[in-house]
C-alpha cells in the first residue's frame, strides 16, 4: 500500500476552499454594507449555506475525490469521517483566524455590532432595563474575544464536518472485499 493515500489529506484542499467561501461572503457582506439586521434573508441564507449547504457539498466532493482519484475506488466509512472533519476544521480555522485578524485591524466594525445589537434588543423587548442590555452586550463582547472566539469557531465547525461525514459516510462508502 501507498503511505500517501492519507484520507485527512485529500480534504486540506476542500477545507481550504470552504473557508475561503466563509470568507468571502463576509467580505462581499462587509464591502455592500449588507446588514443581517436589517435584511434578515442575507444573514439566513449565509447561515444555512455555512452550516447545511457547503460542508455537504465539500465533504462529498473530499470523499468521492478520495474514492476516485486516490484510493482506487474504495473509501471506508471512518475515512469519510476523517476527510469530513478535517475539512471543516480547516474551514472554521480559517475562517476564525479571518474575523480574529478583521476585528483586530476593524475594532470600530465591532462596536457598530454592539450598538446595532442593543438597538435591536430595546426594539423587540422594550421592558429590558439598559443594565440588562449592557450585561447582554458584554456577554457578546467575552464570546467575541480571540482566545473564545476561535476555540468555539473550530470546534462548532468539527462537530458539523461530524455529522454530515456521517451522512456523506453512508452515501459514498464503498469497502473492499474482505476475502477469507
Amino acid at each position: 500500500m501507498n503511505e500517501n493515500k492519507s484520507a485527512a489529506k485529500s480534504g486540506l484542499n476542500y477545507g481550504l476552499l470552504f473557508g475561503a467561501i466563509m470568507i468571502l461572503e463576509f467580505v462581499i457582506g462587509y464591502v455592500m454594507n449588507i446588514d443581517p439586521q436589517t435584511n434578515p434573508t442575507y444573514g439566513t441564507i449565509i447561515n444555512v449555506s455555512n452550516f447545511l449547504i457547503l460542508p455537504f457539498v465539500f465533504i462529498y466532493l473530499g470523499c468521492n475525490n478520495y474514492k476516485t482519484n486516490i484510493n482506487g475506488g474504495f473509501v471506508s466509512f471512518g475515512e469519510c469521517l476523517k476527510i469530513g472533519v478535517t475539512i471543516c476544521v480547516i474551514a472554521g480555522l480559517l475562517s476564525g483566524i479571518f474575523m480574529v485578524v478583521f476585528n483586530l485591524i476593524l475594532p470600530e466594525y465591532m462596536t457598530e455590532m454592539y450598538d446595532k445589537v442593543g438597538k435591536m434588543m430595546v426594539e423587540k423587548n422594550p421592558e429590558l432595563t439598559s443594565e440588562q442590555i449592557e450585561m447582554s452586550i458584554s456577554m457578546i463582547k467575552k464570546f467575541s474575544h480571540p482566545a473564545i472566539l476561535l476555540p468555539v469557531t473550530v470546534l462548532m465547525y468539527a462537530f458539523i464536518g461530524l455529522i454530515h461525514s456521517l451522512i456523506v459516510g453512508a452515501i459514498v462508502k464503498k469497502d473492499r472485499n474482505q476475502g477469507f
